[in-house]
């Protein structure tokens, strides 16, 4: 990253980034040129403040075993390789928000105080997740309920990522979203909103009055926050599997009025045919095995109204980016993904394809791909 860049933005009186903050008036600023000053600056900081993090995964192998050849020099070299993308990444973003796509705001998540206090649990986890990959335990559900476990599909009856009950627990939503930051040096945030303005541009830049979004695997919300964000007078239903995870998002999310929140599957959505205007997801397909992955583009287009936009956002797959190919051999060995080989092998243009009929767009964002097409 541009160091002589960052430093000018930090000091320069004109665009002094703590100014703005202590007098309050960070979401009033109309000048795009200083807008986009001021959301590179934030994404930089916040990736470098998650990159930093990201040290104490190898850390932990090397503390706790079974100790792998050179982790952290491993560590410095993938991060080496993706720095130049990250930045990128961080430019393009800062580009939707001075263009008006999605506002400042969505920079702005929980206070310091909140985040590092949960720096203790995060390390405390990462330790647990570890005995449990060395035990290659993918299905530990100690904390919940067996009535509830006996109704979830087989293919969700796992814990992904070795999160601690998979997503099926508190401790797992209250972790999550910081942990995937720290995994993605601070981008995944940036990664998911990409989305956005494609949607946006789908409807001439809407402030949302009218429209009616349906988000399949929502999750803790943090996409659902960027949507309300850009589109504050849309209807937003937020559909996931987890329990806990959608009771983390109404918490969150709680001063949004217009999120409604519904348990369910993407597989099997409980609305009438044409029912939505836009329905999209995030990091939910490569979770998915191939049939269901069908079923659920299927029933997109099932509810979704004449002209209405689908997206998606999720991993990028074999080929998008060649030199990223190694990333998703090594992501379901080091993580749990037991769909994943499957996913980056199967495109998901054709996938989408095989619904909708129409033009298939897609773009590439770091390690994410967003595609988006329309009902015709």
């Amino acid at each position: 990253m541009d160091s002589t860049v960052n430093r000018s933005f930090l000091v320069h009186p004109k665009f002094n980034l703590t100014n703005h903050i202590v007098h309050g008036n960070m979401n009033n600023m109309k000048n795009p040129d200083l807008i986009k000053k001021a959301s590179l600056g934030i994404g930089i900081v916040r990736s470098l403040n998650y990159t930093a993090q990201g040290i104490l995964l190898p850390l932990i192998d090397q503390l706790v075993g079974p100790k792998r050849e050179y982790p952290i020099k491993e560590f410095g070299q993938s991060l080496k390789l993706a720095l130049p993308k990250v930045q990128a990444l961080i430019e393009k973003d800062s580009d939707h928000i001075a263009n008006g796509d999605y506002p400042l705001s969505v920079l702005f998540e929980e206070t310091p105080l909140r985040h590092y206090a949960r720096l203790p649990s995060l390390i405390q986890d990462a330790i647990r997740a570890h005995q449990q990959r060395k035990d290659k335990d993918a299905k530990q559900f100690a904390n919940t309920e067996l009535s509830f476990l006996e109704n979830v599909p087989e293919y969700y009856r796992r814990n992904f990522h070795f999160q601690d009950g998979g997503y099926l627990s508190d401790n797992s939503a209250q972790l999550y979203d910081h942990q995937v930051e720290i995994l993605f040096s601070g981008t995944a945030q940036i990664m998911r909103r990409q989305i956005i303005p494609s949607l946006k541009n789908h409807f001439a830049k809407s402030n949302g009055k009218g429209l009616k979004i349906l988000e399949i695997g929502s999750g803790t919300g943090s996409l659902t926050k960027a949507l309300a964000l850009a589109f504050p007078y849309a209807q937003i239903i937020s559909l996931d599997p987890s329990p806990h995870y959608l009771q983390y998002a109404k918490n969150r999310l709680k001063k949004f009025k217009r999120i409604d929140y519904l348990q369910g599957y993407g597989e099997d959505l409980n609305f009438k045919d044409e029912s939505f205007d836009a329905v999209l997801s995030c990091y939910l397909f490569h979770e998915l095995p191939l049939d269901i992955r069908k079923k659920v583009i299927d029933e997109s287009y099932r509810v979704l109204r004449s002209g209405g936009y689908f997206g998606l956002a999720d991993s990028i797959q074999a080929g998008d980016d060649p030199e990223m190919d190694w990333a998703l051999k090594k992501f379901p060995i080091d993580f749990h993904e037991p769909f994943y080989k499957n996913y980056v092998e199967t495109k998901m243009e054709d996938v989408v394809q095989g619904a909708f009929k129409g033009q298939i767009n897609s773009d590439i964002h770091f390690l994410t791909k967003t595609i988006w097409t329309a009902k015709i």
